[in-house]
């Protein structure tokens, strides 16, 4: 009997007794095929699980991984992660396949490791204690470099913090920044992360079946929306404790405990190692990437500090884009291959090879609608001018006009708010998704229309602005959307703004508003872009309050934002925005 006969034989039992037991048998198919690819990696791959003591007595479970029949010392590859998963082996055996050794590493309490698990908290020493393990290890060269995103993004900062001069680079995608950009975002929390505290610490690895379960999360919203619970209540909604959540909202402000987890104003001087950040233009976490950027040029100048950024949400970028995003066909060469580009950084800083070509200057950003990269020496660079364009009190149509000219006589438009309404939401528009959009909802927020410009222009950067007004309460949240609104009639989000005026002045430290005085509300940390408008284009920006299902509501009282609910609501929010109000668009002519 050939070979052959013999196998079909063999898998018409195996059919068969699966039917009669009852078995999937394409299980079985994966249980074979994961045998198979476990024997692969052991013939190719040297894998060592340990665990790293820190200092405090934790344990730090970690993977070291090595290509068999290498001998000599390497340079390291570190991944620093709370994602802990069994199933991850192409990101693990990644840096081995590019010629290193390369270790993953996750959070205390995760994996092997004994301990509780805590987000955030000790990462930055934990970090660096397992760099200072990695340094001391036979096979190490001395060159320890890191990558990742999001999560593994901030461990990156949070370990670079700290200085270990065996760390020589680091290169974090979509970075965050716990207290800046999630939980909150510019001091309003935000439901999209409700979750998450419950996927990374409800076990040992990840809870899967918890998280990717969209329907208890927009019902989660939903029915703590309509019920006019406070945000405290959050969980009890839910019929889930969440402690992390309740943890995170005892820090409503960017105070030490935030700054604690991550590189803090001076702190980036003496981060003197070479960086490579990438974010796209719609990614959820970019304020925190662009954060970390702007911060360290800031306080260390010189500072070899690179930027890639285009047309990628929160996952694209840590591939290199998706050739439609959000409804959006991306231009061709916005699409990379951000993991190329890594390993090429990577050969650059820790074994002198050539510097990836994409990188021929500090910033290098894709003008959307343009199918072009430019690359400039500083984000200021992107633009040669900025347009102020005021919110003024004039109607045409049904909007009014953003104005390059600062009105002359002071006037006001009124907004009212009914905060206790939570059959209706506000600030509708503020979030890209489709990118571009045939028609916006009118019901709320107050629109402006600039005049057609009369040649094409880049939009290049970071909006900001200065809002005046006058409230009847001590605080709201503001969102601002800006547009381009095509000559077609098609509508291209741009960018957009959500941000407490309480905080507007300092992210730390919470000033209320004087009910019935003029105030000045500083516009920053809005999303940066790069978009070639076309002749006849015009620019249309949406000023509103932030009341809906996917944040928290304030209800101005100035209490504990967490802590309000829609009985504080019982009377309206009523605004009134002053016409030297304006919003200052980076744009290149």
């Amino acid at each position: 009997m050939n070979r052959i006969r013999c196998m079909a034989l063999l898998c018409l039992f195996l059919t068969n007794y699966c039917r009669a037991q009852k078995v999937d048998y394409h299980k079985i198919n994966a249980i074979d095929s994961a045998t198979i690819a476990r024997q692969d990696r052991d013939r190719r791959y040297n894998i060592q699980n340990v665990l790293i003591k820190t200092k405090d007595g934790a344990s730090i479970a970690a993977i070291v991984v090595r290509l068999r029949g290498v001998t000599a010392p390497q340079p390291v590859i570190l991944q620093y992660t709370i994602y802990a998963d069994s199933t991850a082996w192409k990101s693990i055996l990644e840096p081995a396949v590019h010629g290193y050794t390369g270790v993953i590493a996750y959070t205390r309490g995760k994996g092997l490791s004994p301990d509780q698990i805590v987000p955030y908290e000790h990462d930055g020493k934990d970090a660096n204690e397992v760099i200072d393990w990695i340094s001391k290890q036979s096979w190490c060269n001395g060159k320890i470099g890191m990558y990742g995103g999001s999560y593994n993004g901030f461990t990156q900062w949070a370990a670079a913090k700290y200085h270990h001069p065996a760390l020589k680079t680091i290169v974090p995608y979509v970075a965050a920044i716990p207290g800046l950009g999630l939980p909150m975002e510019n001091n309003v929390f935000i439901n999209a992360n409700y979750g998450w505290f419950l996927y990374v610490t409800n076990n040992k690895y990840l809870d899967n079946e918890v998280y990717y379960n969209p329907r208890r999360w927009r019902s989660i919203n939903d029915r703590w929306y309509t019920s006019g619970a406070a945000y405290n209540k959050l969980d009890s909604v839910d019929g889930t404790p969440n402690p992390w959540l309740q943890h995170s909202l005892k820090h409503p402000g960017f105070d030490k405990y935030w700054q604690a987890q991550v590189p803090y104003q001076k702190d980036f001087a003496n981060i003197n190692i070479p960086v490579l950040t990438v974010t796209g233009y719609y990614d959820d976490g970019q304020i925190s990437a662009l954060h970390y950027l702007q911060e360290h040029l800031k306080y260390n100048p010189k500072a070899e500090h690179y930027l890639i950024i285009g047309p990628y949400d929160h996952f694209g970028a840590q591939r290199g884009g998706y050739p439609v995003l959000r409804d959006y066909a991306v231009d061709s060469v916005a699409l990379i291959n951000t993991r190329d580009i890594t390993f090429q950084w990577l050969d650059y800083i820790l074994k002198g090879a050539k510097k990836p070509v994409i990188l021929q200057d500090r910033v290098n950003f894709e003008v959307m609608g343009a199918n072009k990269w430019e690359h400039v020496a500083s984000i200021s660079k992107m633009a040669n001018t900025t347009l102020n364009l005021y919110l003024t009190d004039k109607k045409e149509g049904d909007h009014y006009l953003l104005s390059d000219k600062k009105p002359g006589t002071q006037a006001a438009l009124n907004q009212e708010v009914n905060l206790a309404d939570h059959q209706t939401s506000n600030n509708n528009n503020y979030y890209p998704y489709p990118i571009i959009k045939k028609e916006l909802d009118h019901s709320t927020g107050l629109f402006f229309m600039s005049r057609p410009f009369d040649k094409p222009v880049e939009v290049n950067g970071m909006f900001a602005g200065s809002l005046k007004a006058m409230i009847n309460k001590k605080d709201m949240d503001i969102g601002v959307s800006l547009y381009e609104a095509m000559p077609n009639g098609d509508l291209f989000d741009l960018s957009y703004f959500l941000g407490r005026a309480s905080y507007a002045h300092d992210m730390s430290v919470r000033k209320l508003l004087q009910p019935g005085k003029i105030e000045t509300i500083p516009l920053h940390r809005s999303r940066m872009v790069s978009r070639q408008l076309s002749k006849g284009s015009r620019l249309l920006v949406i000023l509103d309050i932030n009341k809906n299902s996917f944040a928290q509501v304030n209800y101005g009282t100035g209490k504990d934002v967490s802590s309000e609910n829609i009985s504080d609501g019982k009377i309206p929010l009523r605004i009134k925005w002053y016409n030297d109000s304006f919003i200052s668009v980076p744009v290149k002519e």
